[in-house]
């Protein structure tokens, strides 16, 4: 070949052929590390091989083989980066840094244009990597210094490439090329290679596969003894797998990327404490939107290389250690080795890295495969399109891939989960209709793959407890809609979320963030919590502020055997009779618009308008600034903490709804009430009549303040616990063992209340589809007459209970979607309508199913209903059920699941025409739909529906109205009574009672003068019909002869007892009458009369040991301020009340009389005193007097036979013949008889 100096003499070629190029190509297993980013940024990948251009342009093609031969070894070293800045983009490249070596290489150029008769001019030798489109913005500047981190490329230069373009028309018309190599030129000798025809360096569109291979690298470890992250191949014998452990925990963490240059690093120290938090701490840790910054910081942390030696990337800032390839990079680290590998989706940025370690037990060894996801942000239909195809790529590749294998799917989803944002996207036309059903049909698919969502397994079962990171009065302040709970991306909360978001319907709770899991029998799912609450606590960071944007996730699951995985879902022998399996039924399609019970609910104006929720609010804000008198409880101070219970607390309430508050401190219930009570009246003044204490109740759960507040009523209770107090809210999600709940059983009833509402609001997987659909049933009860747990039927927290147990066990594990709210509801009444309400229990098998048995046993003669709530004392919550509204509530039921089966058929039903009784929409008029909510309707009906009723009247003509509601009220709740008696005496007859108290119009009217109020006259009614249609005329006389009986007796017992019965105010008498009997006008009276706490007659000296004995008082102060106001009026009731009290008995003086618990404890534990020799007379709700044997009395408050010893009538010995003394009453309540201390009445 000729030499270079003798190929100067030739004549010149021209070099203007863009078609051509004389370039330095480096070997081929340098190319991955440059190609990993020109993958991502460079226009020209696949068009082009990593090079460096000699000569470009080059000569034309038809004088190639004449400039070859015109053409020895130089070592090159491509270590530093920089930038040509054109017009219109900016062109990012490698080149060499020694200038020694740089101009070997001009020298080489300059040698080839010689030899080609061309002039050398400037030269400046780069290898393009990217391009950008403005030099001075952060993501230029981002990239550039990215291009600075790749480690250097060195190789030694022996040949030249001359490459070729390829002209190509693509489907479509489109035209590209590509080069190919059309010969190399070896520098040692010269020598000319040429291929047959031109060769690729890429196929014409790289296969998916390819492209992965290209992202894919080998994780990293950290090896002690270099101090450095290096490669991991698995050859090394001390760094094969661990032992399986039988837990694998899986955290998962957006650490939100910021994009600004100079990278900066305030917030690297609070990501670093929120993954090293104990909620955080996990076997893997799955970290999105990782910067090259922010992994280069993590890694040279000790804890990291401690808590996590394996990584998927290595340390950016690490010289031998390539940059992260994009902006935003998802990282593994984990406790253990493993493998990965990325999986695109066809996007540049997108993909998931998978991961593949090994889990086991006993032997049981298998392979896990955790895919970890960052989806398409934004809610648009391009967006929400490109998620979809994400999703459908990646659950394709599991299955072909690992069909067999366990999965866990970890990450942000960016999947918009607020039905606000949703419904408002959705109506501003930012999305369509099909992209909203895309959003709502995400579950689906993932629950079609067999993925469960971790969070929605464990809140089921064990609540979700992370939401006590915030104060929970700010966090219970905001409406909750559906989707939004359980949110890890909340704008409303996090300050760096709401500065991302803006403003719009996107400022709302989204749950972005989720651990799915496919066990395949082998992981099971025990535990999820969220972290990352921590906020700021250094000068560099605003006030207030946290690590990210986003609350990370952490997901808990056994390692099971396949012996455990099939004892999972089953329960012992008792328990697996009691659980019924709930099955998803569709509502029919007149029923199941979105949206559509919601519009029933308004047009019924049963959903609280938002005057009225800031109006509650703001009232119950009030009472807590007067009963803690501004005071915030800090430390050194006494903790004293006031939250809602009932409805309000679930905010199921309505605008009848009261507002149940209770207040747990530190004190005794007396100082506790004298302060409350001073401080109220107190604010009472200062108000100007916009708070009132209306009546002081001593109930059998203690003292209880009824008070008005902004026209609001509330009922204030009170708890002594200052451990409780102390720890709160934390303490809400200890278990029962733990010591702190070690209570009295009066305290643990005044707490269930807090409790099982806090569980419920832990557990129910979407509150805002709960309380509409609980709103709905209660609706429907109430317009049904099964609306009133003092007369048997159901009350508010029986309804959640029935809810919450259908919700849960269809998404856990009937559909594992979340059920639409028609669905929801068609699904509640059509289970219930077939429930086995005499040998079943309602109860939550997630809550209850540890143990063998249920630790509550069933009393089926006085527990015909049993619903059963979450903690002791008490479990069953229906303990005021008969069997007569047992039987209504079940006949209530299936009148309504025949209703909704008719609707399949019936297209004109709606959910308002449903509450209506079937009629058609078009015939529900305002007025019907007024009766609806206000239950008159079907009261009406009611009074119709039979033809033979039981009257019970009631009249009170007393001076004190707060005497007269406390006669009606305590009458009002013996009406359990009869309705047990009558059952037991006719059990052929059907006796439904209607839950409120008739009047006739006229009483109504006359109710608004002052001076009429106090001649009350009202009236019950109870329906009778026959339970048999067999029964003949001679078995209809008998139980008529039987409920007549029933009936006197009922009389008997409420006029004898003094204490309420006074026959010179009042008077009841009970009768049958028939239809015809009814006076026409009757209608409910919505008056407040009879508004009676069970417990009101329990005697004073039977308070619970753990209250200071207090005087019950049961009194109206509105009256009493009256009377100081007006002293004529004052006088008369003073007058009358001195009446009342000189009729009750007054007995002699002697020793303070001892209660029923000392007696007993003296008994028991008095060795000259036999136990067995005693027996115990006391009260039964349902049956009256009844005794046993002292020894088989129970003493222990959390059983389900314990009696409260306030219905202790009396003591007496067994009758036995060898003594005279036997049967002696030995302490009796009613005549203060104690001959056991010779306390009470003096002899």
């Amino acid at each position: 070949m000729a030499t270079l100096e003798a190929s100067s003499a030739r004549d010149s070629i021209s070099v203007n052929s863009h078609d051509t190029a004389l370039c330095i190509i480096p070997p081929t297993h340098l190319w991955p590390a440059i190609d990993r980013l020109r993958s991502l940024y460079d226009k020209a990948y696949t068009k082009w091989p990593p090079h460096i251009n000699l000569v470009y342009p080059f000569v034309r093609h038809d004088v190639l083989p004449s400039a070859a031969e015109s053409i020895h070894s130089i070592p090159l070293e491509l270590d530093a980066a920089g930038v040509f800045a054109h017009k219109h983009e900016n062109t990012l490249h490698l080149h060499e840094d020694d200038a020694t070596r740089s101009s070997r290489l001009s020298g080489l150029r300059k040698h080839v244009l010689k030899a080609l008769g061309q002039p050398a001019n400037n030269y400046q030798m780069h290898m393009t990597v990217a391009q950008t489109e403005d030099v001075d913005s952060s993501a230029h500047k981002l990239l550039l210094d990215k291009l600075r981190l790749l480690p250097p490329v060195r190789w030694e230069v022996d040949q030249l490439h001359i490459l070729v373009r390829e002209r190509l028309q693509l489907e479509g018309g489109t035209a590209t090329s590509r080069m190919k190599i059309w010969g190399t030129i070896r520098l040692s000798d010269g020598d000319i290679s040429r291929p047959e025809k031109p060769l690729g360096f890429y196929d014409k569109q790289l296969s998916l596969a390819d492209k992965d291979q290209l992202r894919t690298s080998s994780p990293y470890y950290f090896n002690d003894e270099y101090d450095l992250w290096l490669p991991y191949d698995g050859a090394g014998k001390d760094l094969e797998y661990p032992e399986p452990e039988d837990y694998l925990q899986v955290s998962s963490y957006n650490v939100l990327a910021e994009f600004e240059w100079p990278p900066s690093e305030a917030r690297h120290k609070l990501l670093r404490d929120d993954i090293f938090a104990n909620t955080a701490l996990a076997d893997v840790l799955v970290l999105q939107e990782v910067t090259d910054s922010f992994l280069s910081y993590l890694l040279h942390d000790g804890l990291v290389r401690e808590c996590y030696p394996y990584v998927s990337h290595g340390p950016p800032d690490q010289p031998d250690v390539e940059p992260l390839p994009s902006l935003l990079n998802i990282v593994i680290l984990a406790n253990f080795a493993f493998d990965w590998e990325f999986v695109s989706f066809h996007r540049k940025h997108k993909g998931s890295v998978v991961a593949k370690f090994r889990d086991g037990v006993g032997g049981n060894v298998f392979t896990t495969v955790l895919a970890s996801v960052h989806l398409t942000h934004g809610l648009a239909d391009g967006a929400v399109a490109a998620k979809k195809v994400e999703i459908q790529m990646l659950l394709k590749y599991l299955s072909e891939t690992y069909p067999q294998n366990p999965w866990i799917v970890a990450g942000d989803t960016n999947i918009s989960t607020s039905s606000y944002t949703i419904d408002a996207a959705l109506k501003k036309k930012s999305i369509s209709a099909s992209t909203a059903g895309y959003l709502k049909s995400f579950d689906q698919v993932f629950a079609d793959a067999g993925l469960v969502d971790a969070w929605t397994v464990t809140r089921a079962e064990t609540g979700d407890v992370s939401d006590y990171s915030f104060d929970a009065a700010d966090y219970e302040d905001d409406e909750v809609f559906e989707g939004e709970q359980g949110a890890t991306y909340d704008p409303i909360r996090n300050p760096l979320a709401a500065a991302v978001v803006g403003t719009g319907f996107n400022m709302r709770p989204q749950r972005f963030d989720r651990i799915l899991v496919r066990g395949q029998g082998l992981l099971e799912i025990r535990d999820f919590n969220k972290f990352g609450f921590r906020r700021n606590q250094t000068s560099d960071l605003p006030d207030a502020t946290y690590a990210s944007d986003h609350w990370g996730v952490r997901c808990a699951m056994k390692i099971v055997s396949t012996e455990e995985e099939e004892k999972k879902h089953k329960y012992s022998e008792d328990v697996s009779f009691l659980v019924v399996p709930v099955h998803l039924t569709k509502a029919p399609a007149s029923l199941s618009a979105p949206g559509s019970v919601n519009e029933c609910l308004s047009s019924l104006g049963v959903l609280p308008s938002n005057e009225e929720v800031d109006k509650r609010k703001i009232a119950f804000d009030l009472l807590k600034k007067v009963l803690l008198e501004n005071k915030s409880n800090t430390t050194g101070q006494q903790q004293v903490v006031i939250v809602p219970v009932g409805s309000y607390a679930l905010d199921v309430w309505t605008s009848a709804s009261d507002i149940d508050v209770l207040c747990i401190g530190p004190f005794s219930s007396n100082t506790f009430f004298s302060l409350a009570t001073q401080r109220l009246k107190k604010a009472a003044v200062a108000s100007q009549g916009s708070l009132r204490v209306l009546r002081r109740v001593n109930a059998n759960s203690g003292l209880m303040l009824e008070l008005e507040v902004l026209g609001i009523n509330m009922d204030l209770q009170y708890c002594p616990a200052a451990g409780i107090a102390q720890r709160w809210p934390d303490v809400l999600s200890t278990p029962a063992s733990d010591p702190v709940w070690s209570l009295s059983a009066q305290a643990l009833s005044k707490l269930k209340a807090v409790r099982d509402a806090d569980y419920l609001r832990r557990s129910i997987p979407d509150l805002a589809s709960f309380r509409l659909a609980h709103r709905f049933i209660k609706t429907w009860a109430k317009s049904r007459g099964i609306y009133s747990a003092k007369f048997g039927f159901l009350g508010g927290i029986q309804i959640s209970l029935l809810l919450a147990r259908v919700h849960k066990l269809l998404l856990v594990r009937e559909s594992r979607t979340a059920p639409s709210i028609p669905d929801l509801l068609t699904t509640f009444f059509n289970h219930y309508a077939t429930f086995d309400w005499q040998r079943q229990l309602v109860f939550d098998p997630l809550f209850h199913k540890h143990g063998s048995k249920l630790p509550y046993t069933r009393s089926t003669t006085r527990e015909p209903l049993a619903i059963l709530g979450y903690y002791p004392p008490s479990l069953n919550t229906s303990q005021a059920a008969s069997v007569p509204s047992t039987r209504t509530i079940a006949e209530e039921f299936k009148r309504a699941s025949a209703l909704l089966t008719t609707a399949e058929s019936n297209t004109a039903m709606t959910w308002t025409s449903f509450l209506d009784g079937g009629s058609p929409a078009s015939n529900t008029t305002a007025t019907a739909a007024a009766d609806i909510s206000s239950k008159v309707g079907a009261a009406t009906y009611f009074l119709s529906a039979y033809k033979s009723y039981v009257k019970i009247d009631v009249q009170y003509w007393g001076l004190s109205p707060s005497r007269g509601r406390q006669f009606v009220g305590w009458l009002e709740s013996r009406c359990v009574m009869l309705l047990v008696d009558m059952n037991r005496r006719a059990p052929g007859v059907y006796a439904r009672m209607w839950p409120a108290r008739f009047v006739e119009q006229e009483q109504v009217t006359a109710g608004n003068d002052d001076e009429e109020a106090r001649d009350y006259q009202g009236c019950y009614i109870i329906g009778l019909d026959k339970l048999d249609e067999s029964l003949s005329k001679e078995e209809l006389k008998v139980a008529s002869g039987a409920l007549q009986t029933a009936l006197r007796r009922f009389e008997e017992q409420m006029r004898g007892d003094e204490k309420y019965f006074d026959a010179r105010s009042c008077w009841m008498g009970a009768s049958m009458v028939n239809r015809g009997s009814l006076p026409p006008s009757l209608t409910v009276d919505a008056r407040e009369w009879g508004e009676y706490t069970p417990g009101d007659d329990a005697d004073e000296s039977d308070d619970d040991e753990d209250e200071e004995e207090t005087e019950e008082e049961d009194y109206d102060v509105q009256e009493e301020e009256a009377a100081a106001k007006k002293a004529k009026r004052g006088k008369k009731k003073q007058r009358g009340k001195k009446e009342e009290k000189k009729a009750l008995p007054i007995l002699p003086p002697g020793q303070k009389f001892r209660t029923a618990a000392d007696v007993i404890n003296r008994i028991r534990w008095d060795p000259e005193l036999d136990s067995s020799e005693y027996i115990v007379g006391y009260e039964d709700r349902f049956l009256g007097a009844r005794e046993r044997a002292l020894d088989t009395w129970k003493s222990e408050q959390t059983d389900e036979e314990f009696i409260p010893q306030h219905r202790i009538l009396y003591f007496k010995r067994m009758k036995r013949a060898s003594k005279l003394e036997d049967g002696e009453i030995v302490w009796e309540r009613k005549t203060r008889r104690d001959i056991i201390f010779g306390s009470g009445v003096a002899e």
